[in-house]
């Protein structure tokens, strides 16, 4: 079958054609309709998060129809549209069984530990396979994989509360989720900072209030946030950049109390001053890693109802290509891709 893979760190991926993957006995093998680009996939092919065994086909944003269902499987029928949960785990481990799957220590993550979703097929225990219905694209359903469930579990991470305000630091296809999650989960108001003015079109369309942060330092950047809370500062910050600039951005601009979650991948230190960040106002710097099968089960929900809508968040597809995928990839690096692209094989 066809496949998109990454053969080595700091190396383009590559178009291949590896064997089918097998279906075991309680497995489901999935056929492909949708994968997304994440920002992630930038740091494994630059080598900046480590990838193994390679070559590996990248993509954890996965969503399709189950092809084939393994023997034991009665949960799952051929047919099914389904997204797939990324976290591969044992399901019987003490932090699986306590609904902290992330931690489990035999767990692979798809497209990063074990083959993902660039590919025409992938397998997957049937667990990790969400029933999605039929009126959530599978473009929309992929990227909810990702983008949307980690938005969610860093807002828990964040213990928002009903009334809270919230900061969104980038609105790219994580922001854009976790601005209308945010709303969705009761927050007064949301402030989305961001340097592309379209993306920040779209976030005011989704209720946010938006600083353009083009040519502005972090302080300044902190100093409007202040502004527009009468000087308070945010109950909830969200940093989904992976930059110095913005975690700071996030940290400086919580009120008294406030929680500053950080979500984007970064390789270089953040520096702190604890008193000013973090004593002063008795704030929190919270790390939030993936996300938990159970939200995505909400998550779909939302999506159901219209709660959620990915309908103009998916702006752009590709076809099964590495030169097309690269392409993607390196418009990320840069921070100029658009809100979220799709492989669609």
């Amino acid at each position: 079958m066809r496949a998109v893979r990454l053969p080595a760190p700091g190396h383009p991926v590559e178009d291949a054609e590896i064997p089918m993957p097998p279906c075991g006995p309680g497995d489901v093998l999935v056929r492909v309709r949708a994968a997304g680009i994440c920002h992630s996939d930038v740091h494994y092919r630059a080598g900046r998060s480590r990838v193994e065994p390679l070559p590996l086909t990248l993509g954890h944003e996965i969503a399709g129809e189950i092809a084939e269902v393994g023997q034991h499987v009665l949960s799952h029928n051929v047919g099914d549209a389904v997204c797939l949960h990324y976290l591969v785990t044992c399901g019987q481990c003490d932090d699986c069984l306590a609904g902290r799957e992330q931690f489990c220590v035999t767990g692979k993550m798809l497209g990063h530990f074990t083959d993902g979703g660039w590919a025409e097929y992938v397998a997957v225990p049937a667990r990790n396979a969400v029933p999605v219905p039929h009126r959530v694209p599978f473009e929309q359903g992929a990227v909810m994989m990702c983008s949307s469930a980690t938005s969610l579990h860093a807002l828990r991470k964040g213990r928002l509360k009903v009334g809270e305000s919230v900061l969104v630091v980038g609105v790219g296809g994580l922001g854009m989720s976790a601005v209308q999650l945010a709303r969705a989960l009761g927050a007064a108001e949301v402030i989305a900072v961001d340097r592309d003015p379209m993306k920040l079109a779209l976030a005011e369309r989704f209720g946010a209030r938006t600083i353009r942060a083009t040519d502005l330092s972090p302080d300044e950047v902190v100093a409007q946030v202040r502004a527009m809370t009468n000087g308070r500062g945010v109950d909830v910050a969200l940093e989904l950049v992976g930059k110095p600039d913005t975690m700071r951005t996030a940290l400086q601009s919580l009120a008294p109390l406030g929680r500053a979650v950080v979500v984007g991948l970064s390789d270089i230190h953040l520096p702190v001053d604890t008193y000013r960040d973090l004593i002063g106002r008795e704030a929190e710097l919270i790390g939030s890693n993936d996300h938990l099968l159970s939200e995505l089960y909400e998550l779909v929900e939302m999506a159901d109802k219209g709660i959620l809508d990915l309908t103009d968040v998916v702006t752009h597809t590709v076809p099964l290509q590495a030169r097309a995928i690269n392409e993607v990839l390196d418009a990320l690096d840069r921070h100029e891709a658009p809100v979220r692209t799709v492989v669609v094989p």
